[in-house]
């Protein structure tokens, strides 16, 4: 697991302190036992519940400190087989508001879980950019630009200032280019792909071991994709069967890339590259985006998930019922 060895104790270690606190002091489990299903020595364990009972998590009851709901966030996470999940305790259903808890939340999980060993990867997206904000320390990683920019301009708010910020916080090296998300037509892309910078960013997509990115559903003011469309692109992309878009990425409600005239003129990392990477950071608020999250996570392009309480109980619900 990338950021293992990382020492900032973060959401991911509540979540787990939690989860392991649970089993060992509700369910009776042995800490043998734990340690085999969370793949851990034993050591290990006790440690963390050393560690619960030292941070008040465990009293009587196992608690919730601040807006992270962890007995939720441990059933999301075991629900759709996550390697991490946060879900914020958020009431209220205003995206500005959902948005910056998320962002803090996400920018706190990435602080834990990024080492010097990593390779970061970001895709723009309103809640990956919001993120960024909320970044305050970050270890020393390089970080990856992996789409273009779908803002009002190529430099405003744009994924290069987005990897620009995250990587003076962090001190590492930043591989940006200058480029939107979308371009007028494949000719153009196709050029625009060979350029230095985008080429050098791209070669460097391999090489990437934690991404972070926003997760759209196909439809109005739920995919700044799908804002970005001609209507006639929204509806070729909706006869193919398209659900959701994660980095551009356009898939299918079981999770399976779809391909249209659309997708031949994006500048950005592609879905067998997206799948590649060991850690994908999906972040997504509102309910009319349940489908598309579902979609991302059948796909395998989101393995680990922030978000907040009512979209989590909605998962949960959906998973439940298609099981």
């Amino acid at each position: 697991m990338a950021g293992s060895d990382n020492p900032v104790r973060g959401p991911a270690h509540l979540v787990l302190s939690a989860s392991v606190a649970r089993r060992y002091y509700l369910d009776g489990r042995t800490k043998v036992e734990i340690a085999e299903e969370f793949r851990l020595s034993r050591f290990k364990v006790a440690r963390l519940l050393d560690d619960a009972r030292a941070s008040g998590l465990v009293r009587i009851e196992i608690g919730r400190p601040g807006s992270v709901d962890v007995e939720l966030s441990s059933r999301l996470m075991d629900t759709l087989g996550l390697k991490h999940c946060v879900v914020t305790d958020t009431p209220g259903d205003d995206p500005h508001t959902l948005r910056g808890h998320l962002a803090t939340a996400a920018a706190d999980l990435l602080t834990e879980l990024v080492t010097a060993d990593d390779v970061l990867g970001l895709s723009w997206s309103r809640a990956v950019s919001a993120m960024a904000t909320k970044l305050r320390r970050l270890a020393p990683a390089p970080v990856v630009q992996l789409t273009g920019a779908l803002a009002r301009s190529v430099l405003d708010n744009s994924s290069i200032e987005l990897v620009r910020e995250v990587a003076r916080i962090s001190g590492g090296p930043a591989y940006f280019y200058y480029a939107p998300m979308a371009v007028p037509d494949a000719a153009t892309a196709r050029a625009l792909r060979k350029q230095p910078e985008v080429a050098r960013a791209f070669s460097l997509i391999p090489s990437v071991t934690i991404a972070v990115a926003g997760i759209g559903a196909w439809a109005p003011e739920q995919s700044t994709l799908y804002d970005a469309a001609t209507d006639g692109e929204r509806i070729d992309v909706s006869r193919r069967g398209v659900a959701a878009e994660v980095s551009g990425v356009l898939i299918d409600a079981a999770g399976e890339p779809v391909s249209a005239p659309l997708t031949e003129r994006m500048i950005g990392i592609d879905a067998a590259q997206l799948r590649a990477v060991p850690e994908v950071i999906g972040i997504a608020y509102g309910l009319g985006k349940a489908d598309a999250v579902l979609a991302a996570v059948r796909g395998r392009l989101v393995n680990s998930l922030v978000t907040h309480s009512t979209l989590a109980d909605r998962l949960i619900g959906a998973a439940s019922g298609a099981a």
